[in-house]
């Protein structure tokens, strides 16, 4: 019997002691309903720009973006108020790359963050695609989808090895798909290196994943001992194995390649109606002018220190 089976079998048993970290963390019950069955396909309704050759351009509509998605999410807002906290205390001793801007480690804390803001996050990845209409005037991620986006970027280009088998577990959705079958996740997609950790989350569907796009956030995470690796929507897989079994649906997916439906959207809607806009395709990163970058900042955090301070709004 292949490793993994044997390690789902010892903890269908109850005989399978875990991952320490990931079993200190409150688990939900079996859910008590029958398990719905989805398909894995391509995730064609997904927002999946990577902001190929816009990244400046992006970074100027920043602050007028994040002033209003705040004020009309205080999930949102608190979810990053909490994760600027964090950073500003951990910030020294992270040693990020030069890459990775303070905002972009600030979103990557947010999305680790316990409760609901990443499910209403990847809820709305997973739709906004579905038009150009329902990104430019329901998606209200905006912002935190580019510097996500960003963030996950700047980590793999300095990211040892550049692919990695990883692992994800999902509780409540068997998935349907056939060997050879292209498909993505089609949202912000969690994993771990450690296949106990990820059995912590679900045995209904469980994903071997060789990832060459996802990047280690653990040094990111409000939870450290998981391991995470984050998986972008746009990365490509090719089934390699699906496997149905009584309880588990084991699935193994290989990537092939970066693939994206939009890019430079917003930009577009903005600054290319009444002139031509021409994008690079090559992804390189871009450095943000200091009077982007700065003003940006400067008001993300003193607006937290004062507005958005007074808890308990939720």
């Amino acid at each position: 019997m292949p490793p993994l089976q044997i390690i789902l079998l010892l903890y269908l048993l109850g005989i399978f002691p875990g991952d320490h970290l990931a079993s200190s963390l409150p688990l939900q019950r079996r859910d008590l309903f029958a398990v719905k069955v989805a398909p894995l396909d391509m995730a064609l309704t997904s927002f999946d720009d990577q902001y190929k050759g816009c990244v400046e351009m992006m970074a100027a509509e920043l602050e007028e973006l994040n002033r209003t998605e705040f004020a009309n999410n205080w999930v949102y807002a608190e979810a990053w108020q909490e994760a600027a906290s964090r950073w500003h205390e951990k910030k020294d001793s992270l040693l990020p790359p030069g890459g990775l801007k303070p905002e972009y480690g600030i979103a990557l804390m947010a999305y680790t963050i316990q409760g609901r803001f990443h499910q209403d996050f990847n809820k709305a990845v997973r739709e906004a695609g579905r038009t150009r209409d329902s990104y430019l005037n329901h998606f209200h991620f905006k912002a935190f989808h580019f510097l996500l986006t960003r963030a996950l970027r700047a980590l793999r280009t300095t990211a040892e090895p550049r692919c990695q088998k990883v692992f994800r577990g999902v509780r409540g959705v068997r998935f349907v798909s056939e060997r050879l079958k292209p498909v993505r996740f089609g949202q912000f997609t969690s994993s771990s290196l450690k296949n106990g950790s990820a059995l912590q989350f679900g045995k209904d569907t469980f994903f071997t994943i060789e990832t060459c796009h996802g990047v280690n956030i653990k040094n990111y995470s409000f939870f450290p001992g998981e391991e995470e690796v984050l998986v972008p929507p746009f990365e490509k897989f090719k089934v390699v194995n699906f496997t149905k079994a009584p309880d588990t649906t084991f699935i193994h997916l290989r990537s092939l390649e970066d693939s994206s439906i939009y890019n430079c959207v917003f930009v577009k809607e903005r600054r290319c109606k009444t002139q031509r806009c021409s994008f690079g395709t090559d992804g390189s990163l871009s450095h943000w002018s200091a009077n982007v970058q700065t003003p940006f900042l400067l008001w993300g955090f003193l607006l937290f220190a004062g507005a958005f301070g007074t808890p308990g709004l939720l």
